[in-house]
C-alpha cells in the first residue's frame, strides 16, 4: 500500500517538516497513554497540535493482526485505515485519516496513522457520566443521534464491532446532536442480519446503565424508524435484554 496524505492537510504538515513517514516517526511527542504491547510489539498514541489544528499521531512497531486481507499478518493500523476509507465512501460519519504509511526496517514492521482530533466533540461515555445534569431535551436528542448513527451504519451493511459509548462522539447543533464513530479496527460487513445488528447494539445498551427503559425505547425508535409504542421496539428490547443478561452472567 502506498502512503496516504490528505490533500487538505498536506501544506500544513509540510510547513512543519512532517509530510513524510520518517519525519512523523521521529517527531518527539508525549504519549497520551501507556503503549499497548498486547501483540508482541507496541502501539502508542500521541497528540500533535499545529497552528491551532489538533491531530492524533499513532505509531506502532511489529503490532500485527491477521485478516482475510492479510492472512499472514499486517499492522492493525492498515486495517483501521481501510475501514476509515470505507466509512467515508459509504457516508458513515467517522474520524478522518490524514496520513497512513508503513515500512519494514531491519525486520521491524512500522506503521503510522494520523487522524484529525475531534476537538469540540464529546464522547458519549463522558456525557453519561453527567447524564443527570443534562436536560430531558438533551437526553432525547442524544438518544436520537445515537440511534440514527447505528441505523446509518447497519443500513449500509456494516457492523462496528466495538459499539461502546467511548467510541461514539457527539456535538451539539442548533436542533440536536451530530454523531460519529472512532476506533474502526473491528469493523466488518454485516453478514447475519438481525443477529449481527443485535450483537452490535448490545454493548452500547450494557454500558449505558443510566438509560431508563423509556430512553432505550427512544434509542430504538430512532434506530428502527418506528413510533415509541411500536411492537417492533418491544421485540428488540427483549432480544437486547436477553443478550445483555447472557453477557453479564458469563
Amino acid at each position: 500500500m502506498t502512503d496516504f496524505l490528505a490533500a487538505e492537510d498536506r501544506a500544513l504538515l509540510e510547513r512543519h517538516g512532517l509530510g513524510t513517514f520518517d519525519a512523523l516517526w521521529a517527531k518527539q511527542l508525549e504519549a497520551v497513554d501507556e503503549p499497548n504491547t498486547a501483540r508482541g510489539g507496541w502501539s502508542s498514541v500521541f497528540r500533535l497540535d499545529l497552528e491551532g489544528r489538533g491531530y492524533y499521531l499513532k505509531r506502532q512497531s511489529n503490532y500485527q493482526t491477521r485478516t482475510l486481507h492479510a492472512p499472514f499478518g499486517e499492522p492493525s493500523f492498515a486495517r483501521e485505515f481501510r475501514n476509515i476509507s470505507r466509512y467515508e465512501k459509504l457516508g458513515i460519519p467517522a474520524l478522518k485519516a490524514v496520513y497512513f504509511g508503513e515500512r519494514k526496517v531491519d525486520g521491524e514492521v512500522r506503521a503510522i496513522l494520523l487522524t484529525r482530533a475531534l476537538d469540540g466533540w464529546d464522547d458519549l461515555e463522558s456525557l453519561l457520566q453527567r447524564w443527570s445534569d443534562l436536560s430531558a431535551a438533551q437526553h432525547s436528542a442524544i438518544l436520537k443521534a445515537c440511534g440514527q448513527l447505528a441505523r446509518r451504519l447497519h443500513g449500509v451493511r456494516q457492523v462496528h464491532g466495538c459499539f461502546y459509548p467511548k467510541h461514539i462522539f457527539l456535538q451539539a447543533t442548533g436542533d440536536g446532536y451530530s454523531a460519529q464513530l472512532i476506533d474502526l479496527e473491528k469493523t466488518r460487513p454485516l453478514l447475519f442480519g438481525r443477529h449481527d445488528r443485535v450483537r452490535d447494539l448490545e454493548p452500547l445498551v450494557r454500558r449505558a446503565p443510566e438509560w431508563s427503559e423509556t430512553q432505550l425505547r427512544e434509542l430504538l425508535a430512532a434506530y428502527l424508524d418506528q413510533s415509541l409504542d411500536s411492537s417492533l421496539i418491544d421485540r428488540w428490547l427483549e432480544r437486547l435484554t436477553a443478550r445483555r443478561s447472557q453477557k453479564e452472567t458469563r
